[in-house]
């Protein structure tokens, strides 16, 4: 059976969908080809790379894509999920996909504190991310070729 194509999509693909994508290939990377892209790429947020690191998935090569430029190149996706925050941003819409989704995450990028507060946020951000991803798995009753143990520490 050819693995389904999913996109992830955020306003500047640089934290949410980027964590998102890696969960996804991580998990079920054997039933699903995950992508990612935004409205507006940004710069890879720091804090997702270390959230990332922490949990043994390196995002830091990753760059960030526009969804435009993969709506160009004729890109076709089974599932368009959008991780924006619902309450503050304008998500990204992308066509050509047979189901959208969207999961509301706040954004790292606008997270407060020190350092170490907004690394834990991230991290917590990522563990809904994860958890999210998860479940919808277990709604589409997809089985997952991995788990991730989210209390491991590196």
């Amino acid at each position: 059976m050819a693995r389904q194509r999913v996109l992830f999509v955020c306003i500047h693909n640089s934290a949410r969908s980027q964590m998102a994508e890696a969960l996804l290939n991580h998990l079920a990377g054997d039933r699903f080809i995950a992508e990612s892209a935004g409205l507006e790429p940004g710069t890879l947020n720091p804090f997702a790379v270390a959230a990332m690191k922490d949990q043994g998935m390196d995002i830091s090569g990753k760059e960030t894509r526009s969804a435009f430029d993969l709506f160009k190149q004729g890109k076709m996706f089974q599932y368009v999920i959008a991780v924006c925050d619902e309450a503050s941003e304008r998500c990204p819409i992308f066509p050509s996909a047979i189901q959208r989704l969207s999961w509301s995450f706040p954004d790292p990028s606008a997270l407060a504190g020190t350092y170490e507060e907004k690394l834990e946020r991230t991290k917590q951000i990522r563990d809904q991310i994860a958890d999210q991803i998860e479940r919808w798995l277990a709604d589409i009753d997809a089985p997952t070729s991995g788990t991730i143990d989210l209390n491991r520490r590196a």
